[in-house]
């Protein structure tokens, strides 16, 4: 026990150590020095919400509807991250989705979420091979990086935390995920398929491999 409260106070000296040199070197600054250090900040708060307005422009911060395969291109073209929910109004699961990714877009300003409906997009689904639904494609550089189908990796489960999804996208480098989720993740192969529906008319509530 002893040895912890000397641990402790060593620790806590070593913190109000620190405190006191920094304190100690903005007592010594001159006004001239302070301005140019003021104007640094500014400068870098300038910067920070021209690249916001920017992203802005481009669509950023909202989760939002491609209306046709053609315009796909054109809301890639310029974003270096991209999310695509590949989505069916008669898939239930796609609403999940749907929900979880329009909590992210605001939280991950510099990577642009979008949703396609399928059924406009024939072509797409060929050409990116998808043939799963839901199904997330996930874009660096106008490249498909990595995709999402189903829930397995959020843990199998359709109630699975917005956390898990984000945790995910960060996996893929698609953003920047911070937290700890991927600690605690356990994964559910198989069970999680159930649910899934197949591309095209065919298309059934449930999808074995």
């Amino acid at each position: 026990m002893e040895g912890l409260e000397q641990s402790m106070l060593a620790a806590t000296q070593e913190i109000e150590k620190t405190v006191d040199q920094k304190l100690a070197l903005l007592d010594n600054l001159d006004e001239d020095t302070l301005e140019k250090l003021r104007e640094q900040r500014l400068e870098a708060l300038r910067r920070a919400q021209s690249q916001k307005q920017e992203f802005e422009r481009k669509g950023h911060g909202s989760y939002r509807e491609i209306p046709s395969e053609r315009d796909f291109f054109a809301e890639c073209k310029g974003s270096k991250n991209v999310v695509c929910h590949f989505y069916r109004d008669t898939t239930d699961r796609c609403a999940i989705f749907d929900r979880h990714l329009g909590l992210l877009a605001p939280r991950h300003f510099k990577t642009k979420f979008l949703r396609l409906n399928v059924e406009k997009a024939p072509y797409l689904c060929k050409k990116l091979s998808v043939r799963i639904l839901p199904s997330l494609l996930l874009f660096r550089d106008n490249k498909v990086c990595d995709r999402v189908v189903g829930f397995d990796d959020m843990g199998g489960v359709d109630d699975f935390p917005t956390e898990a999804l984000e945790w995910r996208l960060g996996q893929a480098g698609v953003i920047t995920y911070t937290g700890s989720y991927g600690e605690q993740v356990v994964l559910q192969p198989k069970t999680a398929r159930k649910g899934l529906q197949r591309v095209g008319p065919t298309g059934s509530d449930d999808e074995s491999d």
